[in-house]
């Protein structure tokens, strides 16, 4: 996997895995939700992960 988006609100985060790997951490921090459990949705496509809702996010990467 080389890209995380993560839906936070109303923005996306982008972060490139290839070229720098967060903490293990940060990484929980972003992918997990406050009971502890993988954020919804959380689909993989590609080389990419996309964490949370975001319908422009989801068009963009989807369609």
């Amino acid at each position: 996997m080389d890209d995380l988006y993560v839906a936070q609100g109303r923005k996306v985060l982008h972060l490139d895995l290839a070229a720098k790997r967060p903490s293990d951490e940060e990484l929980l921090a972003l992918l997990l939700g406050r009971s502890g459990t993988l954020r919804a949705p959380s689909i993989r496509t590609g080389s990419a992960l996309l964490v949370g809702y975001s319908q422009e996010l989801l068009d963009q990467m989807l369609l």
